[in-house]
């Protein structure tokens, strides 16, 4: 009697004690979807595209009586930044034509820098929408044989750099492997004085995951 009172009790030990309960029972395994990304190093530049785009700019504003609408070509860069936002870097290129009468050249070289961020609305992917910072530099069109500056506007021969900022709707529309193509539409505000320019840029772009 006495050594089935021990045996009994030797059991009831056994299976109450932690060590016994880790080895029997079987931990599920760890999901993806259950790992949370804590800060922006978990998912900046897990994603990387490259892109090249090309369209048109309208002037606004007094713009419109100085230049006419241009055309323009370009590269991007975009990378996963943090959950639903992507950063991107764009550079632009476009040679403008002076439209305003006793400007001593015929155009201006444009380069464009813009740096921002896209956010990934889920209720209206894959559209996006965007903003960021811009900069601009213009060079006057010019011939060394000609004094540009007696005349309005020679000043641009010295190059000009102006900031500001923009606003954009990024439209992606064809998928194909690891290529996108999509349209992006963006309104820019450059800070000058005494008066504000702006811009609206309507462009079309190919762009390619690289990882």
């Amino acid at each position: 009697m006495k050594l089935k009172l021990i045996l009994s009790a030797a059991v009831l030990c056994l299976a109450t004690m932690p060590f016994a309960q880790d080895s029997l029972a079987v931990k599920p395994e760890a999901k993806p979807a259950d790992v949370v990304m804590a800060n922006p190093a978990d998912s900046a530049f897990s994603k990387v595209y490259v892109s090249i785009e090309g369209g048109e700019m309208y002037p606004f504003g007094d713009l419109q009586d100085a230049v006419e609408n241009a055309f323009y070509g370009g590269v991007g860069l975009r990378y996963s930044y943090w959950d639903d936002f992507d950063g991107f870097v764009h550079f632009n290129y476009a040679y403008v034509k002076v439209r305003a009468e006793g400007i001593p050249f015929p155009g201006v070289h444009q380069f464009v820098g813009r740096l921002g961020l896209d956010w990934h609305w889920k209720q209206l992917r894959p559209l996006a929408v965007g903003a960021g910072f811009t900069c601009n530099w213009t060079r006057a069109d010019s011939d060394d044989d000609v004094d540009y500056y007696s005349g309005r506007g020679g000043m641009l021969l010295d190059n000009e750099t102006e900031f500001g900022w923009f606003a954009r709707v990024n439209m992606p529309f064809l998928y194909f492997k690891d290529f996108t193509a999509g349209l992006n539409v963006l309104w820019e505000e450059l800070w000058t004085l005494p008066e504000r320019s702006n811009m609206l840029t309507v462009g079309f772009y190919i762009e390619r995951r690289v990882w």
